[in-house]
């Protein structure tokens, strides 16, 4: 189950940059379970981690790898096995399956940066991994994003993916993307996993730079659960191979870009939420005239992960109060209740600290009928705005989760 129609993903190749795909049967026999992402030997790559303490091992290798100032020059993804809750045995399993990868490819083993998805705390079948390496490399292609996105998926019920093109004097950029998750999603750093390429010439610097900044705006601003995975991770390649090179010095080329950037995040974002595990509803929480970021986002939050205002929406109750009550439980240093404005939609719910008197039952029934729906709050005391997309917990949400590891 998903909200709304699922799209027709139209992927562009980015240069230099090739995928391949291939079946391990980590948890399913022939299924597609392998991605190979190889990487240019001239590019540059950025990275964002989860910053749950318990991390996954490939988490602790990839960023070991990249601390180590090796060259990265492929991207090994399984699914079907987090390879998280396993200790020192974990890490010697992802370390194996780079320095397989590496022979085969004949690059150090540091430029292998290894990521895992699936069920945590069991041991990684190191050899269904090696044993699929070469039919993964065999498949190396530049046009392969829509095979690797349905490759990196575990309890998604679609590919997720999009792509951009600027249009910089002449020549084109492209940024595409794909990224999975559909359950444990509060990121706290990215997404579950994302992968994004540009062949725009970007330092590594700026690169993970944008690559923070753009993030903060996208995928840390959905929630299914408020679970935040042992495994996310979320990671920006640039290779070059357009020739347009990026820079503070072209404020007008940077402006474009980020906006692609965040074009491209934010729709591969919203996309988990829409796919979330047993979702009925894509809810936008927008939280204005908030006095900072902090109390917005805190406002937000509450509403978004309390299980009462969830099970509502489910249900399509308007039942407003429960909103109500989670903006005076948010935290909100000495909040003037009679300042706080709601709205469902375009209708306003709450004027005054209290139900506004234009309200009807019947107007907020029409809201919650549907499958996309704003909860709009107004603090009132400042002019910071800030949005977080959720869902819905319904049935399935618990009959998924409850059946994950049958």
């Amino acid at each position: 189950m998903a909200v709304g129609a699922e799209k027709k993903l139209e992927l562009h190749p980015v240069k230099g940059f090739r995928l391949g795909i291939a079946s391990a049967g980590i948890k399913k026999p022939g299924r597609k379970d392998i991605v190979v992402m190889e990487i240019p030997v001239d590019a540059t790559i950025a990275g964002v981690f989860t910053r749950n303490q318990f991390c996954a091992a490939p988490v602790l290798l990839a960023k070991k790898h990249l601390a180590c100032g090796a060259l990265p020059r492929y991207m090994l993804v399984n699914t079907g096995n987090a390879n998280a809750g396993t200790g020192a045995a974990g890490l010697d399993a992802a370390s194996a399956c780079c320095a397989a990868l590496a022979e085969k490819t004949r690059v150090d083993t540091e430029s292998v940066l290894p990521f895992s998805t699936g069920v945590i705390g069991e041991p990684l079948p190191v050899a269904k991994v090696v044993s699929a390496l070469d039919a993964a490399l065999d498949n190396l292609d530049e046009n392969h994003w829509l095979e690797a996105a349905q490759g990196i998926m575990t309890t998604d019920t679609r590919a997720k993916g999009h792509s951009v093109q600027i249009d910089h004097q002449g020549k084109l950029i492209t940024i595409t993307g794909i990224s999975k998750g559909s359950g444990m999603i509060m990121p706290n750093m990215a997404t579950m996993l994302g992968y994004i390429a540009t062949d725009a010439i970007i330092d590594a610097n700026l690169l993970q730079r944008l690559l923070s900044q753009v993030n903060e705006q996208t995928f840390n601003r959905i929630t299914v659960d408020g679970d935040t995975s042992t495994n996310d991770a979320c990671m920006l390649v640039a290779t070059g191979q357009s020739g347009v090179e990026l820079s503070d010095m072209e404020p007008a080329l940077m402006d474009k870009f980020v906006a692609g950037l965040r074009d491209v995040m934010l729709e591969l974002a919203q996309a988990i939420v829409k796919d979330g595990e047993g979702a009925t509803k894509f809810v936008e929480v927008r939280v204005e005239k908030a006095a900072s970021v902090d109390e917005a986002l805190k406002v937000a939050y509450t509403i978004a992960h309390s299980p009462l205002v969830k099970t509502a929406l489910f249900a399509s109750d308007p039942n407003w109060g429960r909103i109500l009550a989670c903006v005076g439980r948010a935290g909100v240093s000495e909040l003037d209740v009679d300042e706080v404005a709601i709205w469902l939609d375009d209708i306003a719910i709450v004027k005054q600290g209290g139900r506004a008197d234009s309200y009807t039952e019947e107007q907020g029934q029409a809201v919650m009928n549907k499958d996309t729906i704003l909860i709009r709050v107004s603090l009132n005391r400042g002019q910071v705005q800030e949005s977080v997309w959720t869902t819905d917990l319904s049935h399935d949400y618990v009959k998924i989760n409850a059946e994950y590891r049958s």
